[in-house]
């Protein structure tokens, strides 16, 4: 019987993010098992650690007393093999620890939830049925998920009615017709959307395709107690349909068939954690390790699934016959209503569309007026406290900061003096006003971050006025979609900028009925001609091919580096030897923010090729290891305690361009 436990110690010290050899007692020998949670004392820390045992052998490196287990916490063995190596994997890549992987795949534990678990019987066998893959020709899809190939699949614009009387849209059936093929397989298949609007509807098509047992929600959303239920659904051999946000590629699969991720160049599917991973990349180095398919769906296709593409890694997949909706572009002036900014075009499509059901406003910001400039000379309006914008919250409500709160009084322009403000970008709730004067007799409705709603009746005389990414699901879509404040959008900095509109127009166009007009106010050029020839993918290959030019991700590969002038220093001299391109910069890290404050931090940006990275993750991972366990001396009269390291490493940031 095997008497060592080699064991992940949960910590996030990166000096930890090995294994630990244990002793195993004999009175745990039948427990301790690869995969349960056990504690374990840490002499380092004078304390008992929590950890999951990896693996159990008969000998050790180590040559001296190994320490026992102190103890095993539950029989549940909720580390899978698969996953352990996945993290390993993602963790090495990224320079991070596979512990704060592990954080992010194993959720917390709940007592009750794991007795029910561990006292259930044999599953019992559930009932399988095909379902044909709709709009893609005969058997394209379900060939390419037999085939486990890897492909970027164009999805369906519009939506359709359930069995059960509920609409989803078409891209969300088409999911749940490829996970019910790979179950029908005796295949487990992970579906992962951005967040909880998506998951409404891909679960809605599930329910059609799918029996209720076999689909495990790992929502972020759900109560602990019910995402741990869901969890250890997962870590039998029976195939699962495993559904959820980001962290759902993470999930127990030991026999997977298929990994599916909805527009993955939603920026939800960036994790904010260490060691922030995307979700895609996840499922690409999990296709690699397991196999099975991988499938990339949406109605725009992002750049970097763009260059797979490209690579021939994945094959594109088009629907067939050819869907596309009647996108119409229009100049931003005109006769029509709320003074102009609605061009008089969309102004009667909307009108002509009431009539038949409901109509679709999206504008760019929430609340009611969301920015403010001086009358007179057009200066963005700041707050004399923190030099924050300021904002009109509400109709009747005096001007504000947007960060402190502190209201605007006494205000005069910093420039002219001049004391008088200006509108300059109308939120939801200023344009539900306004559109609610120029259309008497209809229904407003407002959607946005404050007043989430993701379903609506198709009743007619309805206004839905919201934010982009919070435009609800109509019954039988919607008569007309009118895209608003598209120059605005445009003006954000950031090189995604084009790709991120370009994406909230076209989600925001498949909603619309069969037939309906969606129109686009205001926008011109490629970009609008992209949406209305429904060609994302050629936008697509042509900012690929200008990052291509210009060195940018994700042509190549990037790591920020943020700490002390000093610790950036030396982290980058760790890089000699090793083959990057080029490092820009350090320069200083600008504080944002009311509370932000600077602390005279840097930041260099490592610019390498996909080949080397690698070589990057493992030598600027043994710079964070020096720092974390260097001489930084410990505060006066506190000897055990030391300040924390500055140095923070971040590959494909989505936060430099």
């Amino acid at each position: 019987m095997a008497s060592v436990a080699r064991v992940l110690i949960d910590s996030p010290l990166p000096q930890l993010d090995r294994l630990f050899d244990y002793a195993i007692p004999p009175a745990l020998a039948e427990q301790a098992v690869p995969g349960v949670r056990v504690t374990v004392p840490l002499k380092s820390e004078r304390r008992v650690a929590d950890g999951l045992i990896v693996e159990v052998g008969d000998d050790s490196a180590f040559a001296g007393a190994l320490a026992p287990l102190e103890g095993v916490v539950s029989a549940a063995r909720v580390l899978a093999p698969e996953v352990w190596a996945l993290a390993r994997r993602v963790a090495d890549r990224q320079a991070g620890s596979a512990s704060d992987v592990l954080r992010l795949a194993i959720p917390p534990r709940s007592v009750a939830v794991e007795k029910k678990w561990l006292e259930r019987g044999a599953p019992s066998e559930l009932p399988q049925a095909v379902h044909p893959i709709d709009g893609y020709g005969a058997g394209v899809v379900e060939g390419a998920i037999e085939g486990a190939e890897r492909i970027a699949l164009r999805s369906l614009p519009g939506v359709a009615r359930l069995p059960d009387g509920r609409w989803a849209g078409r891209w969300a059936v088409t999911l749940a017709q490829a996970a019910a093929a790979t179950l029908a397989r005796g295949r487990s298949a992970i579906l992962a959307v951005p967040d909880y609007r998506d998951l409404e509807q891909l679960e809605a098509a599930l329910a059609a395709v799918a029996p209720p047992a076999a689909i495990a929600s790992l929502d972020a959303k759900r109560t602990n107690a019910q995402r741990y239920a869901a969890f250890l659904s997962c870590l039998g051999d029976e195939p699962r349909i495993i559904v959820g946000n980001r962290s759902a590629v993470y999930a127990p699969a030991r026999r997977l068939g298929l990994i599916a991720l909805y527009d993955d160049g939603d920026p939800l599917f960036a994790e904010p954690l260490a060691p922030y991973a995307h979700a895609r990349d996840v499922a690409l180095i999990r296709q690699e390790q397991q196999g099975g398919a991988l499938l990339f769906a949406g109605h725009t296709r992002s750049v970097e699934v763009q260059r797979l593409v490209e690579l021939r890694f994945l094959r594109d997949v088009a629907p067939d016959p050819v869907v596309t909706p009647k996108v119409v572009l229009t100049a931003a002036q005109g006769a029509g209503g709320e003074g102009g900014r609605m061009p008089s075009t969309a102004f009667r499509a909307a009108g002509e569309a009431l009539t038949r059901g409901p109509v679709l406003v999206q504008v760019a910001r929430p609340g009611y007026v969301s920015l403010l400039a001086c009358r007179r000379c057009g200066q963005a309006a700041r707050c004399t406290v923190c030099q924050g914008p300021l904002r009109i919250p509400a109709a009747g409500r005096a001007p504000a900061c947007a960060w402190c709160g502190a209201l605007a009084g006494h205000w005069a322009c910093s420039a002219c003096g001049h004391d008088g403000f200006r509108m300059v970008t109308r939120g939801s709730g200023r344009t539900a006003e306004e559109l609610g004067r120029a259309f008497p007799g209809a229904r407003v409705v407002v959607s946005d971050g404050e007043r989430p709603l993701t379903r609506l009746d198709g009743a007619p005389r309805t206004l839905v006025v919201a934010t982009r990414g919070a435009e609800p699901l109509a019954d039988g879509g919607y008569a007309a979609v009118v895209l608003l404040d598209g120059d605005r959008m445009l003006q954000r900095e950031g090189l995604h900028v084009g790709d991120d509109c370009l994406r909230w127009w076209s989600n925001a166009a498949a909603l619309a009925a069969p037939g309906a007009p969606t129109v686009l106010v205001g926008v011109g050029g490629a970009l609008a001609q992209s949406l209305a020839l429904w060609q994302q993918p050629g936008w697509a290959a042509a900012q690929l091919a200008d990052r291509r030019a210009l060195g940018f991700p994700p042509a190549v590969r990037i790591a920020s580096v943020t700490g002390k002038p000093e610790v950036v220093a030396r982290a980058l001299e760790a890089l000699d030897g090793v083959p990057i391109r080029d490092v820009l910069g350090p320069a200083p890290v600008e504080p944002e923010g009311p509370r932000a404050r600077d602390d005279g931090l840097v930041r260099a940006v490592v610019r390498f090729d996909y080949a080397a990275g690698q070589e990057v993750a493992t030598a600027l991972r043994g710079a964070i290891v020096r720092q974390a366990t260097g001489g930084r001396r410990p505060p006066a009269g506190d000897r055990r305690r030391r300040p924390a390291p500055t140095l923070r490493v971040r590959f494909d940031d989505p936060d430099i361009l």
